[in-house]
């Protein structure tokens, strides 16, 4: 599917849709919990719906009807399970340690570029204590055996995703475990998420610098009810069209301006570009009008989800933006580096790879023309907003990439940009 952006203004309000990343992390919790629990979560889209068929063929019973998840916690977890993990990376790395630890044997269906992604370290710990895995590359991929607990290390520099499904499946096992993490740890916000998480069900983990204790002892208790906030990732896009082309300003309602997601940062360095930012804490929204927008540098080691629209945004400022230590974006559903680099290039910007990132000479402008989705949802909303800023018009293929995370992206876009501007083909 193609969708075609004319140039165009952004101005408006629109409700942040709820976090994928909560969402994996309560559904989990509330299927190793110790009674039903309700989770609200007004809208759903690929990644949530694979982690809920996920932990169904593990045994639990969810339903889901409206804008609420009602989750019968697992009895006894499945002898065997096949679990299609669609394309999300989050599903297929916090569950192979779940099913290991519950002493399921499954098979793990993967699509998209999951199959190309890593998962060392995580399997060779799960294989160090009492896993069995098939070739990472084979499709399906396998698993058997049963976790034992003692000491875990694994190194925290690959994907935080890692060790948050090791702390979901360690609270499961008989034994006292550790887990240590080493060298530089990616993506830290995102243990945080899980920490919270685990905690809201009732597992305290007592942490010391880069390590956990997870005693024997522990139990997951359900509350009777939560809700899944507002995702800051997916309010990017709509934040930085603000910055792009809005006087009037885009608002983004339903955020929790204390929330340890790490995309939160996106205000603070739209602010930095040069866009006047203002949050209403009370009110859980924040809005965003352009300014004068000049070059900054950005380190991506804690925000890789933002790179995509931050180089849209590099692209209107003035002077050159250097984005770094955003190497793992080569490995996410697309090479977003390059991804990233030839979409720009195409629109008539200018953009160069580094070792480790981006550079991006920034003019104020860009002229239009042809971009690619390259199968991945945060490319094409990217794409959408670059029209702000483009002589032409803006026309993504691909466009269906979308429904990974934002099923209603087109829907809520045509509330922010001009009547007409959108348009299918």
């Amino acid at each position: 599917m193609n969708k075609t952006i004319k140039p165009t203004k952004a101005a408006g309000i629109t409700a942040a849709i709820p976090s994928k990343s909560v969402a994996h992390r309560l559904l989990i919790c509330a299927a190793l919990a110790d009674k039903p629990c309700r989770i609200a979560c007004p809208k759903l889209n690929k990644d949530i719906e694979a982690t809920a068929n996920c932990l169904r063929a593990l045994g639990a019973e969810i339903n889901y009807a409206k804008g609420e998840f009602e989750v019968t916690p697992l009895k006894q977890a499945a002898g065997q399970a096949q679990l299609n993990c669609g394309e999300s990376g989050s599903t297929l790395r916090f569950l192979l340690p779940l099913a290991a630890a519950l002493g399921t044997q499954a098979s793990f269906k993967r699509e998209g570029r999951l199959a190309q992604r890593p998962l060392a370290p995580l399997d060779e710990v799960l294989k160090e204590h009492g896993a069995v895995l098939s070739d990472p590359k084979s499709e399906p991929l396998t698993l058997k055996g049963q976790l034992t607990g003692g000491d875990y290390q694994i190194d925290g520099g690959v994907s935080s995703q890692y060790i948050s499904g090791l702390l979901f499946a360690l609270p499961l096992l008989k034994e006292q475990c550790t887990l240590k993490i080493t060298g530089k740890i990616e993506s830290l916000p995102y243990i945080g998420l899980t920490v919270n998480a685990l905690k809201a069900f009732g597992i305290e983990l007592a942490m010391n610098e880069q390590s956990f204790l997870i005693k024997n002892d522990l139990k997951y208790t359900a509350p009777p009810k939560l809700e899944v906030e507002g995702d800051w990732s997916n309010a990017a896009f709509f934040l930085a069209m603000g910055a792009l082309g809005s006087t009037e300003g885009v608002t983004v309602t339903k955020l929790n301006l204390h929330s340890a997601q790490g995309d939160k940062e996106i205000a603070e360095i739209l602010k930095r570009f040069g866009a006047k930012v203002t949050a209403d804490e009370k009110g859980g929204s924040v809005t965003v009008q352009k300014g004068d927008l000049h070059a900054i540098e950005i380190d991506a080691a804690q925000i890789p989800d933002l790179v995509p629209i931050l180089a849209i945004v590099a692209a209107k400022a003035q002077g050159t933006t250097r984005i770094y230590n955003a190497s793992r974006l080569r490995l996410k559903e697309s090479d977003r580096l390059a991804a990233i680099r030839l979409n720009l290039n195409a629109l008539g910007g200018q953009a160069e790879e580094t070792g480790d990132g981006l550079l991006i000479h920034g003019s104020g402008k860009l002229k239009g023309g042809r971009a690619d989705s390259f199968n991945d949802h945060r490319m094409v909303m990217s794409a959408a907003a670059a029209a702000l800023i483009s002589e032409e018009a803006v026309t993504v293929s691909g466009a269906e990439a979308v429904e990974k995370s934002y099923p209603a992206f087109w829907q809520d876009l045509a509330h922010i940009y001009e009547k007409g501007a959108v348009i299918d083909g």
